[in-house]
């Protein structure tokens, strides 16, 4: 009798205690890491692999990372040959956890120029899709969408708690975008030309009409030619291009080179890839996106 009240009282507890433990979700990079934090709230502990000011393109997972992974309730993942590792990280882990693709159902850009670097992947149809969607915000409300649901999925009991915190974080995406649209719409057309280390904004240019050059392709692993360099020079004194910006992520040096033999100014760092730690001008996505549109408005002149 005494057995079957203990055994009552804990199978009591046990929604309780399920109740008080967060979901541990892992997520690739630090964009990523943000919006499942916006998201997930109090109900989730989220662990990003790539930190910030750090590159995924590159990224070479530690022993570490697969013992996170094990660990995790959810993984979160970019996809689109972002993290050309993480197949192979999840399989070491041995993790059970679902993952959640938060670009699935984006349209893809494919790479347009002719460089040809792929991001080592582990699915050759994704070699020329360029991996950067969250630069559009659009792109990023589908993200969130996708995060939402997979939280939902592993947590159905919280699901109402997902779903408010992402209708509000929808809200202040839309008044992001409004503001993109409003500053960029002060910039003179002549003038909405950028030069970048790789190409990291092409979802940004189809979405908002600020056109991005770029010496690297879509990936950081490559390395742009002489002949890369001389043309990107020619075409900055061509068309009077007035600003190159340095990626936090990248080397500095090529973009010194390029602002140096083609008389453009170096507009400031802004990030592509990459969140910068708690203490820096773009610790969340949306500070990031803010933080770029303030550098390009005052290098391009915004009126």
């Amino acid at each position: 009798m005494a057995f079957a009240l203990l055994l009552a009282a804990l199978c009591g507890a046990a929604p309780a205690l399920a109740d008080a433990q967060k979901l541990r979700v892992v997520a690739t990079f630090s964009i990523l890491g943000d919006l499942v934090a916006q998201v997930g709230g109090d109900r989730v502990a989220v662990t990003t692999l790539v930190k910030p000011d750090a590159d995924a393109h590159g990224y070479a997972p530690a022993p570490s990372d697969a013992r996170t992974v094990a660990a995790a309730d959810l993984v979160v993942v970019n996809g689109l040959g972002l993290e050309g590792w993480i197949d192979r990280l999840i399989k070491a882990s041995g993790t059970k956890a679902p993952v959640v693709v938060a670009s699935k159902g984006i349209r893809p850009i494919e790479e347009a120029d002719d460089h040809g670097h792929g991001h080592g992947q582990d699915h050759a149809h994704d070699h020329h899709a360029d991996p950067h969607a969250w630069q559009s915000i659009a792109n990023a409300k589908v993200y969130v969408a996708n995060i939402r649901d997979g939280l939902v999925a592993r947590d159905p009991a919280h699901a109402a708690e997902y779903a408010a915190r992402a209708q509000t974080y929808l809200g202040e995406l839309d008044a992001l975008e409004k503001d993109v649209r409003d500053t960029i719409a002060k910039i003179p057309p002549a003038r909405r030309r950028i030069i970048t280390t790789h190409d990291a904004f092409g979802y940004f240019t189809a979405a908002y009409g600020l056109t991005f050059i770029a010496p690297q392709g879509v990936s950081t692993d490559s390395e742009a030619s002489p002949r890369d360099v001389a043309r990107i020079v020619r075409q900055i004194r061509a068309e009077k291009i007035p600003a190159v910006f340095l990626e936090t992520i990248a080397d500095p040096r090529l973009m010194e080179q390029i602002a140096r033999e083609s008389g453009a100014a170096v507009g400031g760092k802004v990030y592509s890839d990459a969140l910068s730690g708690p203490g820096g001008p773009a610790p969340t996505y949306l500070a990031m996106m803010r933080n770029n549109l303030a550098a390009f408005a005052k290098a391009l002149g915004a009126n």
